[in-house]
């Protein structure tokens, strides 16, 4: 099924009422317990009262923290919506927790949350104020953090994710095999482990887990679309709902920057 997206109605962010919603743009450096180290990230905070919405914006593995401000428009969709983003830095860790380095996963699931809400008191913990997404290795970080505690988002997004690990290690060719031995120990027990998407999205629906609303999209030129197509595929046959989009693109930030902004309508659209 491919769905492009070009042809929506397009919401049009020139005329931003700038006295309901401004925001703040922060870089942000802390002391993180978890990794024992200072860490940065960058925030986007509305000029708002009372609580508001937080998606927290993973980005890939050639990137970091400030990649998303510098090659997308996320501020504007931001302002547009109302709600909070927040940019960490995870080096080329795949949001996890690596067998020979730092514990990712648990920083940006865990204690980067704490943290922020500690300094930001319109941030709320509730369920449908929160939200995450990210692209390529960071659509593998926020659909991971989505299944293994699908009780702190109300939705997940992946942007041409690196979702289908086994095969992104066997047939991808991103890296070297010493690199994913650093992250996840050995590679060719990744499968049907905690670091496999697929087998964390059956393992949900066995547990019949009240899961986060999910929405994939991927270019149709993109390499690593198998991924999407695995995941989707996979879902489906547990019956578990997922919002597909393959449309014309490539790997790219002009395929991103377009498609982060169909899921941030979504999400200023939801409920809470």
């Amino acid at each position: 099924m491919i769905v492009n997206t070009d042809t929506k109605p397009q919401r049009s962010y020139k005329n931003l009422d700038c006295e309901e919603y401004c925001m703040a743009l922060m870089e942000m450096h802390f002391f993180s317990e978890t990794l024992g180290r200072e860490v940065c990230a960058n925030a986007l905070i509305p000029k708002k009262e009372g609580e508001y919405k937080t998606l927290f914006l993973l980005h890939g593995l050639s990137d970091d923290h400030t990649a998303w401000l510098r090659y997308t428009a996320i501020e504007l969709y931001a302002n547009a919506g109302g709600f909070a983003v927040v940019m960490p830095n995870a080096d080329r860790s795949f949001y996890t927790d690596m067998a020979r380095g730092d514990r990712f996963f648990e920083y940006v699931t865990n204690e980067l949350p704490s943290v922020m809400r500690s300094f930001f008191k319109g941030m709320s913990a509730a369920r449908e104020k929160n939200f995450i997404a990210g692209l390529s290795m960071g659509g593998y970080g926020a659909f991971k953090a989505a299944l293994t505690y699908p009780e702190r988002y109300a939705a997940a997004c992946s942007l041409s994710g690196a979702l289908d690990l086994p095969f992104v290690i066997r047939e991808y060719g991103l890296e070297t095999r010493d690199f994913f031995e650093n992250i996840f120990g050995d590679p060719d027990a990744v499968e049907g482990s905690p670091h496999d998407l697929l087998h964390l999205l059956e393992k949900a629906a066995a547990e019949q887990k009240n899961l986060p609303q999910l929405f994939l999209s991927c270019g149709s030129e993109d390499r690593i679309l198998p991924c999407s197509r695995r995941f989707k595929e996979k879902a489906e046959t547990l019956g578990v709902h997922v919002g597909y989009t393959e449309a014309p693109g490539n790997h790219n930030w002009i395929f991103w920057n377009r498609h982060i902004r169909d899921f941030t309508d979504l999400l200023s659209q939801m409920n809470g």
